[in-house]
């Protein structure tokens, strides 16, 4: 088997707080001034991704797992997961502020939905003068406060709001209310789920023009009231190694700045690499072959592969494992 680094063919999802950075920043063919996502790597139901490149093209990812679970996935990967993909890459631009929202753990998620839950982390890649991201609370809230404000509009005044620019990082857990500011481009590396509860909508309509539904009910159940300062990621930004971000039980994030090509000998990793680009373009090789990504674009390199070959005079990346 010739497994070698596979691109897919980006999911674009329209969102009535989309925009068109996906395009003037990340190069990416829209169709409408409204795309809020590109879902880059994707095993959900409904919207699974099919590979772009090599003699696999046209190929969905569900069944390439089929072909070679341990292989594409790893043996202790596939043990953990099956042959579900546990990961979701997604690149999102949010032109105006999108709904506050709570995601479900793994326990609630999988009683109500047969899900997992949503643990996930942003990396901003740009992000308008002021733009913000909402995180938490200010302080420790009851439930019955938080029922309170949301019924007299008055919610967003226990919200922790946080200023951001390129290279920020913030990691949010299950159950930690947030959402993403307008003038906000950011990757996301998350859990295979969505399972997302609107909470506050700013009594925006949808196409119809009736207000978009609200899931206050499940959320309460799902939300931690209490204040927590363990959300924004500090790492380190060496050249020509990867900087460990994020070492949850759902991925491991390291951020890479090169400025000259890179080796690893990954034959004991018995995972899956992901890599995606977030500045400048590179040749990503593997023993099966090699494919040329740029700035916006993600590759998947199978476990199989005994090295990893990033050949670039200029790049910056995500890599995530799991």
């Amino acid at each position: 088997m010739s497994l070698y680094p596979l691109k897919f063919y980006p999911i674009l999802k329209d969102r009535l707080w989309g925009g068109t950075k996906l395009d003037t920043v990340l190069g990416k063919e829209l169709e409408s001034d409204l795309v809020g996502e590109s879902w880059e790597l994707s095993g959900v139901a409904g919207d699974v991704s099919v590979v772009a490149n090599g003699p696999y093209k046209g190929t969905s990812l569900t069944d390439l797992i089929d072909q070679f679970p341990e292989a594409l996935l790893g043996k202790s990967v596939f043990e953990r997961f099956g042959k579900e993909f546990p990961i979701l890459i997604k690149f999102i631009d949010a032109q105006k502020d999108l709904s506050i929202q709570v995601h479900p753990d793994d326990e609630l998620a999988k009683k109500r939905h047969n899900s997992f839950g949503k643990t996930e982390m942003w990396y901003v890649m740009d992000s308008d003068k002021d733009a913000e991201l909402i995180i938490g609370f200010k302080e420790n809230v009851s439930k019955e406060t938080f029922v309170e404000r949301l019924k007299n509009n008055t919610l967003t005044e226990l919200l922790n709001f946080e200023n951001v620019s390129e290279g920020d990082t913030f990691f949010i857990n299950a159950g930690r209310i947030h959402a993403i500011g307008a003038g906000v481009l950011i990757a996301e590396i998350q859990q295979t789920s969505d399972q997302t509860y609107r909470v506050y909508d700013y009594d925006r309509k949808d196409e119809q023009g009736d207000l978009r539904e609200l899931h206050t009910e499940l959320a309460m159940d799902a939300i931690d009231y209490k204040k927590r300062d363990d959300f924004r990621v500090s790492y380190a930004r060496k050249m020509n190694i990867a900087n460990p971000m994020v070492n949850c039980p759902y991925f491991k994030t390291s951020y890479i700045n090169l400025n000259k090509n890179m080796r690893f000998d990954i034959s004991d990793r018995d995972c899956f690499t992901i890599y995606m680009c977030i500045e400048g373009d590179i040749l990503i090789e593997n023993n099966f072959g090699s494919i040329l990504i740029k700035k916006g674009e993600t590759v998947l390199v199978p476990a199989i592969s005994s090295y990893i070959l990033l050949n670039s005079e200029r790049a910056k990346l995500l890599e995530i494992t799991i």
